[in-house]
């Protein structure tokens, strides 16, 4: 009742704003925009990236990396103010009210409580587009051992910045400026290392979704947990964290969002499952503008919370399995043959 309540008054918020704030027009304050309107504009929108040579997809991939240059170079002017909770990054530190928790019950109802005070102690987390840490930081101080990694090198600067003032995150929280991809290479360091991932506010900014489920499937451990927060490809979304949040409410700065590169639930969830994750709940998510608080919502049409688990891997069949009572006659027999 609240989440239908608060879209319309969203929307009605819309209709009373600057119509420039979504056609570019110079009318006065009191002139309408409907949602017609706004569907109208989002369809300009689209015919103009056609034009101008963009490809609408529903999923990304095929660029083999995860890192788009043009976020990189966004979110590296943005670099110093990841910790200004007042500022552009006010939503994001907000949000851990809901992310948290959301993650912490999540690893609990797999793993159980670890320490008092502690309960995420001994698990190994990978953040992964990390920023300056707002994420990595509360999950360190309930004692998961978290490693941080952004491509952007200033961001993980301010990171370790901040971390260095408190000494409870300096046995728990260490930061890389490195991509997935290059954490995840055969044979590398963070293959099969973690108990869980997080991708918050990420997948929206990323280059190449395939690639980026298939190197969180390479550094989890079997039974490992992801969890992603990301904003759902509707027409209210568009509408909403679009036109309302960056145009009309200067929620996040103008540009930080292209809608082309927003997933639906449904799509993420087949693209996961497809590479061996099974989903195990999504849950709708709710920005209040005015209070500054994030709920919970039945609702998945804006933004959204996903919990997957990497399947156990199957044993291969052309392996011999050690505990097979022919293969333990065998190799007796094989013993007696060589002795």
């Amino acid at each position: 009742m609240y989440s239908k309540k608060f879209e319309r008054f969203i929307l009605g918020v819309c209709t009373r704003c600057l119509t420039s704030a979504v056609n570019g027009t110079t009318t006065s304050a009191r002139t309408a925009v409907s949602w017609t309107s706004v569907r109208k504009h989002h369809k300009q929108f689209l015919e103009r990236r056609s034009q101008n040579g963009f490809a609408v997809v529903r999923i990304r991939h095929a660029s083999k990396t995860t890192v788009d240059p043009n976020e990189v170079k966004r979110f590296r002017l943005l670099a110093t103010k990841w910790w200004n909770e007042q500022g552009d990054f006010a939503a994001l530190h907000s949000m851990n009210d809901l992310r948290v928790p959301f993650i912490r019950d999540n690893l609990l109802n797999a793993h159980g409580g670890r320490q008092p005070g502690k309960p995420l102690a001994g698990l190994r987390i990978l953040d992964v587009g990390c920023g300056g840490g707002l994420l990595t930081e509360p999950l360190g101080r309930l004692g998961a051992d978290v490693l941080g990694i952004d491509p952007v090198a200033d961001s993980i600067g301010t990171a370790e910045v901040h971390a260095w003032h408190d000494p409870d995150l300096r046995g728990n929280v260490r930061y890389r400026a490195i991509t997935l991809e290059e954490l995840s290479e055969k044979g590398g360091k963070g293959a099969g290392q973690f108990d869980a991932v997080v991708a918050s506010e990420v997948v929206e900014h990323l280059a190449d979704l395939e690639t980026f489920t298939l190197c969180c499937n390479q550094v989890l451990k079997p039974g490992g947990s992801l969890f992603i927060t990301t904003i759902n490809k509707t027409q209210l979304s568009y509408a909403l964290a679009i036109v309302a949040a960056e145009e009309v409410l200067r929620i996040v700065p103008s540009g930080t969002h292209d809608w082309d590169k927003f997933v639906s639930p449904v799509d993420l969830e087949r693209l996961l499952e497809s590479n061996g994750f099974h989903v195990e709940s999504i849950r709708g998510m709710l920005y209040n503008p005015l209070s500054r608080a994030w709920s919970w919502t039945e609702t998945t049409s804006i933004n959204y919370a996903l919990h997957a688990v990497k399947l156990e891997e199957e044993p291969n069949p052309d392996e011999d399995d050690p505990e097979d009572p022919t293969v333990i006659v065998a190799q007796a027999k094989a013993r007696r043959w060589y002795n």
